[in-house]
């Protein structure tokens, strides 16, 4: 549990930009309740054994509460939260049933790759794949990363 810093600037727009426009002349509830949705809806398309989960916004910063039934799980939540435009941290407020070594967040920089980042990280660019393996269903192509987004390294 903690929170976790993201980079505000960068990341998935939360809704198109006609949903936030509508949704904002109603009122800032009513922003914040479409921005709330669309975040649920990504965590549910994850298809990850968590339960309970629900979803406070306030201004950009989110907190999450549920259970993840592993820390893999728990962590793809926080960063499907995370990596998006507008959002600047995630309070991370969800227990693990199974609890294990948390694995390193890293923040991806401009002309990073997945090869890259795996020398950097494990020596080998070779071992890309256990990063791309360890991102999805976040990550849906190992060649679709952008400066700003969180990834999981896991330990090898």
């Amino acid at each position: 549990m903690g929170l976790f810093s993201f980079s505000k600037s960068s990341g998935a727009k939360l809704v198109d930009k006609k949903a936030e426009e509508k949704a904002a002349a109603v009122s800032a509830e009513e922003l914040k309740r479409v921005k709330t949705e669309a975040m649920m809806k990504a965590v549910d398309n994850l298809h990850l054994p968590v339960k309970d989960v629900s979803i406070l916004l306030n201004d950009d910063v989110v907190t999450v509460y549920g259970e993840a039934e592993t820390q893999v799980a728990k962590e793809l939540v926080l960063l499907t939260l995370g990596n998006n435009a507008g959002i600047s941290s995630v309070d991370d407020r969800m227990s693990v049933v199974k609890p294990e070594p948390e694995a390193t967040f890293y923040e991806v920089k401009s002309g990073d790759s997945l090869s890259k980042i795996a020398k950097e990280v494990y020596g080998d660019a070779k071992k890309y794949n256990a990063i791309f393996e360890a991102n999805k269903p976040m990550l849906k192509d190992p060649d679709l990363i952008y400066p700003g987004q969180m990834l999981r390294i896991p330990t090898l």
